[in-house]
């Protein structure tokens, strides 16, 4: 039904391209969805109306779930968000695409910008066929506009979007052209409690529930209560998109997804591949509010968000994409029966840590059992809870629950019955009457280790060898240039490169599908993620 409702809504009209491109560049009449991406940076479910909290309100939110479902199953494969946005933006695993440890792209940068831990910015070379999935929405005739993150732990292409900053808006596409958009909000994130710690309140501090993994005292409380005011202004700045929808005539159908890019920003949530770090609030509101209201319990991974879009544009999605359509015209019949997580390096500290979670039970196997999982990051210790969590494990003042998360060394495997332990407290790996569902969690992890090409096995400096055989990106070749009549063939000797251009007086680069004409003087160039640009081909008429 969803299928045939988002093929007979009118949802916008897009008669072609650019005024200045419809002539190089024409696209057949067709009825495009818009779509909006609405993310929270560094939340979890738990703190939300739509999930059950009562403690503050969010009206805004409220809104968009009693127009949209809510989704109750929804995670990333990493509980940090560069690793996170790389799954997000091509559709696949981070441990496949390299992009699993944090940071790989231009990070740890110390004095005079050099590199802390001995390990160069670097792109990883990604598989085979592996793109920014906009480039697909692009190529159709879609207005693509991010901002202000991005992060995506390789260099982006410019063939991803339209505009990728703090100024990115749906309104500066041209008249009836399909748009997806997506709105970053970072007053939620990680450094906002401590930034925002002298701020005003929302919400009373003696009124915040505290979970079991952490001691009930006031730093603590004020820490939450921090978080859910940084909610409230969250829902402030969401409300301000909604309204312009509504005032522009789009919000009705227009579809809208709401989502956190990983887990929240305290200890034990990001970073952690518990549910605290990996599961994330996710509300998407259809076309003609379709479902309004209603809640859906599949298992939702960030690697299905690509291909999910893409089928709702009416795009097929590449196979090399391990994500799977959830909606939409190429919407798969199977659906995901487990999510699978991975966490490695942050900043210059190496603890690999695998997940698998199923229906009731979630499993995670250690390769660095020696280490606790509150590993000394620099960044979070600057936080007001984790500085008071250090404190009271040293002083022996927290419980065997509380502190677990910080004692050394950890177990090397950790099994959890979600269905009786939501807050996974008790570990029943050792227990002989669950010694086969044990079993089987780690085949199935095992399984999926090999099958999805886990190169988070391998010491990063042997894939730096691997990806920067000279200490440098690789370089694509230059394009070859084809005159067949009136038209001018762009060809790559990279197969999976994508092609871009533009011309002289234009600012944004365009995908290139499709021969242009040889009156036009244009300029273009291969782009692949963990490549350095062809030269600039420049063609003058």
């Amino acid at each position: 039904m969803r299928n045939i409702v988002l093929a007979l809504v009118g949802i916008t009209f897009f008669m072609g391209c650019s005024e200045e491109n419809k002539e190089t560049s024409p696209i057949e009449k067709t009825v495009l969805p818009n779509i909006v991406w609405l993310v929270a940076e560094d939340q979890s479910p738990e703190w939300f109306p739509m999930y059950g909290d009562t403690t503050i309100a969010l009206p805004n939110l409220q809104m968009l779930a009693n127009d949209g479902v809510t989704y109750e199953n929804a995670y990333s494969p990493a509980p940090v968000c560069a690793p996170a946005r790389s799954a997000i933006i091509t559709g696949m695993y981070p441990t496949t695409l390299g992009t699993h440890n944090m940071r790989a792209h231009a990070s740890w940068r110390g004095v005079n910008n050099e590199p802390t831990i001995g390990i160069p910015s670097y792109s990883p070379v990604v598989p085979e066929g592996a793109r920014m999935f906009t480039e697909y929405l692009r190529a159709k005739g879609y207005y693509c506009a991010n901002g202000p993150k991005e992060d995506y732990n390789f260099e982006k292409t410019d063939a991803a979007w339209d505009e990728s900053s703090d100024q990115r808006h749906w309104r500066k596409r041209k008249d009836g052209q399909p748009f997806f958009t997506v709105f970053n909000f970072k007053v939620c994130h990680e450094s906002q409690i401590w930034k925002r710690g002298k701020d005003s309140l929302f919400v009373n501090p003696k009124d915040v529930p505290v979970p079991p993994y952490f001691p009930d005292n006031d730093t603590i409380r004020h820490d939450l209560a921090v978080n859910y005011s940084n909610l409230k202004r969250l829902d402030d700045q969401i409300g301000e998109v909604l309204a312009q929808l509504k005032e522009d005539g789009l919000y009705e159908n227009s579809i809208i997804f709401f989502y956190g890019d990983h887990g929240g920003p305290f200890p034990r949530h990001k970073r952690a591949l518990y549910e605290t770090g990996t599961k994330v609030p996710m509300v998407i509101k259809f076309a003609a509010n379709m479902d309004a209201g209603s809640r859906d319990d599949r298992f939702l991974s960030f690697i299905d968000l690509a291909p999910t879009v893409l089928s709702l544009a009416g795009i097929e999605p590449p196979k090399v994409m391990q994500g799977k359509a959830q909606f939409g015209t190429f919407e798969a019949v199977k659906k995901p029966r487990y999510t699978f997580h991975a966490s490695d390096r942050f900043d210059a500290v190496y603890d690999r840590l695998r997940a698998v979670r199923g229906a009731r039970y979630k499993y995670i196997k250690s390769f660095n059992a020696d280490l606790p999982h509150a590993l000394p990051v620099t960044y979070r210790e600057q936080m007001p809870t984790m500085r008071n969590l250090r404190a009271l494990h040293a002083s022996g003042d927290l419980n065997d629950e509380q502190a677990a998360w910080l004692n050394s060394p950890k177990p090397e495997e950790e099994l959890y019955d979600l269905k009786k332990d939501p807050y996974e407290l008790h570990n029943l790996a050792a227990v002989p009457a669950l010694a086969d569902t044990l079993l089987f969690y780690r085949k199935l992890l095992s399984d999926w280790m090999t099958k999805t090409n886990d190169l988070g096995g391998f010491p990063e400096k042997e894939l730096l060898a691997k990806w920067l055989p000279k200490g440098v990106q690789p370089a694509l070749p230059p394009l070859e240039m084809e005159e067949k009549g009136d038209s001018i063939v762009l060809l790559s000797k990279k197969s999976d490169a994508t092609i871009v251009w533009k011309r002289p007086q234009d600012s944004i680069w365009s995908v290139y599908s499709t021969p242009l004409p040889n009156k036009v003087s244009f300029e273009a160039k291969a782009e692949r993620i963990g490549f350095i640009d062809s030269d600039t081909l420049r063609y003058r008429q």
